[in-house]
């Protein structure tokens, strides 16, 4: 069984927190994530130890949190549908609360094929984002 199909929506969600705290503050605790997701630290700490027992995340000796190259590979790709997803919906005249709310559920469900052609739709319209 390969690392992405063991991947839950939660841990997505996770993973992409880590990678946009990181983006911004440069540096992430757990504390930091339980801001950006709007949960309790005790969640996190059972969610992180999973994620570090997945090998997608890691700790330092000053309990930072690090995404592995697994890790990393995965808030990437959920990210950018995360940005992708919020603009195209934007785009279609959707308020951007809403189009932010949606994208954080449809960006765990499309498909690659899906999201991919998607976006080559898009680049070839420019009524909608690319």
């Amino acid at each position: 069984m390969s690392v992405k199909s063991r991947v839950t929506a939660a841990d997505e969600n996770y993973l992409e927190a880590v990678l946009m705290v990181q983006n911004r503050t440069g540096a992430v605790r757990s504390v930091d994530l339980a801001e950006q997701l709007g949960v309790t630290k005790a969640s996190v700490s059972v969610k992180v130890h999973a994620l570090i027992s997945a090998d997608l995340l890691c700790k330092d000796a000053q309990n930072y949190l690090h995404l592995t190259e697994s890790g990393l590979q995965i808030a990437e790709r959920i990210y950018d549908r995360h940005r992708f997803l919020t603009d195209a919906l934007i785009s279609l005249g959707i308020d951007p609360e809403t189009a932010e709310d949606d994208a954080c559920h449809m960006e765990h469900h499309v498909s690659d094929e899906t999201f991919s052609a998607m976006k080559a739709y898009c680049a070839g319209n420019r009524q909608m984002p690319v």
